[in-house]
């Protein structure tokens, strides 16, 4: 069965990227997908804003934009999925090509630009899943829209009910000006206008969800700490770090380094992983991490922990390491705890930080 997963692996990255990606998640959807069986793993086992999961690792956002193939990668031993970045109306995205595959650097680019089906398609998908295992919806808004803080809302009402957690997109960099939003005088609004949505839900008898603001990893370190006290004064749950970045590390070799877009895998780590430290060590305990850029192996996952995060998710790995990712990247990280004689993986979160 590896050998099989691997060659359909190899055959998928025959094909455009983009082509490669729709082709994955048709199969996917149609349950043309192993399961992969990993074994009960307590030391692993950990709950996070309330939410129970067998381990830390999860597939960020950007994969199941839809959420039509959620069953099929929880099967695939993901602990968690963030389907999305869904807005409120469906739009076509960017224009083509705007996938480039950086395989000798172990990277992505991409300028997708919010892809998606909108809305109504999303939540009729999560309505209709198995209810099995942890999905979190990351929210966007759309291109054009007039109002985005208005999109936000509307984005978080819907989905609110239907997902295990909510992840808030303004770090995008393929939507001109969203990244703005993350500016104190826009956040503040929109947390703000998002924690009235929520109480409104609660009022109405929804369980409440945790919720989480994702962030770019170009911000300016002056404007970190702003970002994190508004997190805590709105009551978020926390922070994912990071999303995709328009810098470009030194040291690439693809040809493809120069395109347009965010940069995800391998050259994202470093940035990501110094960004996540400093960012738990200001929150001082208030805040929940989620570690993303760069998780290729067990050791990056380890890494991310120690600088504070308490789940962790992969994108490109899984893209490049295909459905042998998750066995993988949780073996190296228990190796990892064995190692350094950690028993749970709990002990590690924020060790180096």
């Amino acid at each position: 069965m590896v050998g099989m997963n691997t060659l359909v692996t190899r055959l998928l990255h025959l094909l455009p990227p983009e082509a490669a990606h729709n082709a994955a998640i048709w199969g996917l959807s149609r349950g043309l997908a192993p399961r992969v069986v990993l074994p009960v793993e307590k030391r692993l086992q950990l709950t996070v804003a309330g939410v129970p999961f067998p381990h830390p690792l999860g597939l960020a956002a950007g994969f199941d934009k839809n959420a039509c193939a959620l069953d099929a990668l929880l099967r695939l031993g993901f602990s968690h999925i963030e389907a999305g970045t869904v807005t409120p109306l469906p739009q076509a995205g960017n224009p083509k090509p705007r996938i480039f595959r950086l395989q000798e650097d172990a990277a992505i680019i991409n300028r997708l630009g919010f892809n998606n089906a909108g809305l109504e398609a999303f939540c009729a998908h999560l309505a209709k899943r198995s209810g099995k295992g942890v999905v979190g919806a990351n929210i966007g808004c759309n291109k054009a829209s007039s109002d985005r803080v208005a999109d936000f809302v509307a984005g978080l009402q819907k989905v609110y009910p239907l997902a295990s957690y909510v992840t808030v997109n303004v770090s995008s960099p393929n939507t001109p000006n969203l990244r703005d939003m993350q500016a104190e005088e826009h956040l503040t609004s929109l947390l703000a206008a998002l924690d009235d949505a929520r109480k409104k839900l609660h009022d109405r008898g929804v369980k409440p969800r945790p919720l989480f603001l994702k962030v770019a990893p170009d911000v300016a370190e002056e404007g970190e700490h702003p970002l994190v006290d508004m997190a805590v004064r709105h009551g978020l749950s926390g922070l994912i770090v990071s999303n995709t970045t328009v810098s470009r590390p030194e040291g690439l070799l693809s040809h493809n380094k120069q395109e347009a877009g965010g940069l995800s895998g391998t050259p994202l780590f470093e940035a990501s992983t110094v960004q996540l430290r400093r960012l738990y060590k200001y929150a001082n305990g208030a805040l929940i991490f989620v570690g993303a850029g760069g998780v290729r192996t067990g050791e990056d996952a380890y890494a991310k922990i120690r600088a504070g995060a308490s789940l962790v998710q992969g994108y490109t790995g899984f893209i490049y390491g295909g459905s042998g990712y998750v066995p993988a990247v949780l073996e190296g990280l228990l190796a990892c705890m064995e190692r350094d004689k950690v028993t749970h993986i709990r002990q590690a979160v924020g060790a180096d930080a």
